[in-house]
């Protein structure tokens, strides 16, 4: 059903080729398959109040953001481009859970003026490029699946790694409503292998582990918070992926799922609980039905902060592991113990 301002809600085996139909308006709903095109620009933006929204308003209210993780017990890393069309921020950082040491680097670039990112998940390419550091995010359809690659190159260290999605995999593909006007595209993976090299100096570190990636776009809340949490690995022969948030994406729709190897299985809604003002202190997180309960240890935390009154944001990605229980499809329960992985808090004025 179409609505004058709205958007179609698609039947759940279906995934359209674009994310935004000729008459501006986006299609809703969980999709079997990534959306190859997300041509957010070609949105009929209204203000709330239902006019058609000028240059400005279209130009400056669409967001876009994408995210590659790499879980091992050896290291964890993560890697952000996000382009909030005001300004554009890169994040960068290596952690050590055994010597809780971390590397962390951000870059800030006005306007965006040092980015590019891929209107698609599926193919194109995403780069920051600031003097010499060098961040490239790719997207390539292979014979035997979907290939996400990472580069990062720094003045004294390079890391080129690549996640392998399978012909069979099933990623998390959504797009809600947020607030009367807009909307949000959500691409997430999880429980992925990921390979490559890190290189430091003449020291060459070969990467074997799992990762999970976020490919996120749309017309977002002005001001918005969420919680999110996420883990990959293999527990008993399984490989295993989590990706849970709540404040964003619930909007008919929930993103909450997890990977069992290829297949994604989805979970209800989920309760955060945890001390704001101590964010080092261990986190519960689990399902109103029980079906998900997990405790979340931090080692390490990366935070952004930045208030400039117009624009802000309160950026808290804590990294550490995850033990509890999570109830399989057949009613078994997994047992979790010492899983490394993700979970973040996050305010954005924007």
């Amino acid at each position: 059903m179409w609505g004058p301002t709205i958007g179609k809600i698609m039947n759940t085996n279906h995934t359209p080729t674009q994310l935004v139909g000729p008459n501006g308006l986006p299609s809703f709903g969980i999709f079997p398959h990534s959306v190859a095109q997300i041509n957010g620009r070609d949105t009929d933006y209204r203000t709330p109040m239902g006019a058609k929204a000028n240059k400005l308003a279209r130009h400056f209210h669409y967001k876009q953001f994408q995210y590659f993780g790499v879980i091992h017990d050896d290291y964890l890393i993560g890697c952000a481009l996000a382009h909030t069309a005001w300004l554009g921020v890169a994040f960068f950082y290596i952690f050590d859970p055994k010597t809780q040491q971390l590397e962390s680097y951000t870059w800030r670039s006005p306007l965006g003026l040092h980015m590019q990112l891929s209107n698609s998940p599926v193919q194109g390419c995403s780069h920051f490029k600031q003097g010499p550091v060098h961040i490239e995010m790719g997207y390539r359809q292979r014979q035997q699946g979907l290939e996400k690659s990472l580069s990062v190159t720094l003045p004294h260290l390079s890391l080129d790694i690549s996640m392998q999605e399978s012909s069979t995999y099933e990623p998390m593909s959504l797009c809600t409503r947020t607030g009367i006007n807009g909307w949000v595209y959500a691409n997430k993976v999880a429980g992925t292998p990921v390979v490559g090299v890190l290189r430091r100096g003449n020291q060459n570190t070969d990467i074997r582990a799992f990762g999970h990636h976020d490919f996120s776009a749309g017309y977002m809340r002005r001001q918005t918070f969420w919680n999110w949490a996420c883990f990959s690995g293999e527990v008993k022969g399984l490989r295993l992926g989590l990706n849970v948030s709540c404040g964003v994406n619930e909007t008919s729709f929930s993103e909450n799922c997890f990977w069992l190897d290829d297949a994604c299985v989805p979970l209800g809604p989920i309760v955060f609980d945890y001390q704001r003002h101590n964010l080092e202190a261990p986190w519960q997180i689990s399902t109103h039905d029980n079906s998900l309960m997990l405790t979340f240890h931090p080692l390490g935390k990366h935070t952004e902060r930045l208030n400039l009154g117009l624009f802000a944001s309160n950026f808290n990605q804590m990294f550490g592991y995850f033990s509890g229980h999570l109830t399989l499809p057949d009613g078994n329960k997994l047992s979790i113990e010492r899983l490394h992985g993700f979970v973040e808090e996050q305010y954005a004025k924007w």
